[in-house]
């Protein structure tokens, strides 16, 4: 028998052990009247006539469900039943019943006030994910790309433990050698990724990593003043990219722009390396707009449905 024909046998059986079933009092002719055999597509899950294939619809209510739990903009934020399924675009009574399940698992969490916040099982459940490796599996042919390009050593970078992690590394060794590889850490303070990441971070985060340790010189051009390292860091948000020049290693050049998750918040940093002296106000600008355009290509990729709206928005040099 043909993979086809084992197919169409398979959702006919489907379709017939379904009408049979005890169906509650209402029940149109023995079954829902919303069941269409016609609406369910084949996935290989399920043996069925020596071939794997299983009936499965597209489940609206899963997606909405994920839909309301991105209506949370922060992690910290509590919203009420209303103003969820406002930002989810869903009736109130519908949203309300999503929301009433989601709260059963645990997915969300209901306050005194009514209000409601992302609960423990997302924390559980985001801790299998490692974002590293999502970032370095989804950013490969970007990174060749703008390596290519520029004929530059490509960086991507996270923030953990208050020091930079490289997660992502392309280049040609024989054009300009970095030595670096991935899974090495570096100070943040000193180096065109740290201060990219250390921008974005919240107030009473930053001020806490400022005060946290001791700033200590490299070469000649690492800030270590607390006050000059914040006016530096505020000069980062406000062009939306980060400079390190010559501030970690004599004649090493590096620039770096933020990768936006599905929020908005910066979750990584891409960079580029150069010697310094090749560095010229006209190969910064080409750079720079090579830079923007890769990272915002990754903030899409690592974000759901590869929506380009948050980081577009904010993903340009000023």
């Amino acid at each position: 028998m043909s993979a086809g024909c084992a197919a169409s046998r398979c959702l006919r059986n489907k379709a017939k052990a379904f009408a049979q079933l005890p169906w509650k009092a209402g029940a149109h002719a023995g079954r829902p009247s919303s069941f269409h055999a016609k609406s369910y597509k084949l996935t290989s899950t399920e043996r069925c006539g020596g071939e794997r294939y299983v009936a499965t619809p597209k489940n609206q209510s899963v997606v909405k469900a994920f839909t309301i739990l991105r209506s949370f903009r922060r992690p910290d934020e509590r919203l009420t039943s209303a103003e969820l399924s406002r930002r989810a675009k869903l009736p109130e009574a519908s949203g309300y019943r999503l929301i009433q399940t989601l709260t059963e698992i645990g997915a969300v969490v209901r306050g005194r006030q009514g209000r409601y916040r992302l609960g423990m099982l997302l924390v559980s459940l985001s801790s299998n994910v490692a974002i590293g490796d999502l970032l370095r599996d989804v950013s490969q042919q970007i990174l060749r790309d703008l390596a290519s390009r520029l004929a530059l050593t490509v960086h991507v970078g996270m923030l953990e433990d208050d020091m930079v992690t490289y997660v992502a590394k392309v280049g040609d060794p024989t054009i300009f050698a970095v030595h670096t590889r991935v899974g090495a850490k570096l100070e943040a303070y000193c180096s065109g990724l740290g201060k990219g990441l250390l921008a974005a971070l919240p107030p009473d985060a930053l001020e806490s990593y400022i005060l946290g340790g001791n700033l200590i010189p490299l070469t000649s051009h690492t800030i270590t003043d607390p006050t000059e390292l914040r006016a530096e860091l505020k000069r980062v948000r406000d062009r939306g990219y980060a400079i390190d020049d010559q501030v970690s290693s004599l004649d090493l050049f590096c620039m770096a722009v933020p990768i936006l998750g599905t929020d908005g918040r910066t979750v990584a940093a891409i960079s580029v390396s150069d010697d310094a002296t090749r560095m010229t106000d006209l190969r910064q600008e080409e750079v720079r707009a090579a830079l923007f355009g890769a990272a915002q290509a990754i903030s899409a990729l690592v974000s759901p449905n590869g929506d380009k709206s948050v980081p577009a928005a904010r993903l340009e040099p000023r």
